[in-house]
């Protein structure tokens, strides 16, 4: 059975929070990946950026629907929807669009627990963490790859 060891990528491109959104841009394009895993001075991981977090910076912003009744305005949207949304699209910095929830893999855990959480998640990739420490990480490619 193969596991996450046998078909992670272990050179992790990796970013700060600090890391500007035109730096970001770069590594994306350099590189030719899909997602970055965020760490924190000490190296833990806090968090992970995807060029879907990039491209959502140009999207068109969708103000909240309101009712105003006599003196009264009622969104008819959550107001954090639409503060992280803005947020989002007017940072400058990591830490303004990454994704502070991350599922992560152990290196021990077979390939199709990967398979799983990518398919059911809808998402490209995921970090493997030994110790706290993001050792490799887990991407479609490298899936397909375990397939060859």
């Amino acid at each position: 059975m193969l596991t996450i060891k046998d078909v992670m990528t272990k050179d992790v491109v990796t970013v700060k929070r600090e890391t500007t959104v035109s730096e970001l841009a770069k590594l994306f394009t350099e590189k030719h990946i899909s997602s970055i895993p965020v760490l924190d001075d000490a190296g833990a991981l806090v968090g992970i950026v995807t060029e879907t977090d990039l491209v959502e910076q140009d999207k068109s912003l969708h103000i909240p629907t309101v009712i105003s009744i006599f003196d009264w305005v009622i969104c008819l949207e959550s107001d954090k929807k639409f503060e992280k949304e803005l947020r989002k699209m007017t940072g400058q910095r990591v830490g303004d669009i990454c994704s502070p929830a991350v599922i992560t893999l152990s290196p021990a855990d077979p390939v199709s627990k990967a398979a799983d959480i990518m398919s059911s998640r809808k998402i490209n990739a995921v970090p493997v963490v030994d110790g706290g420490r993001v050792v490799g990480i887990v991407a479609r490619i490298d899936l397909i790859r375990a397939m060859i």
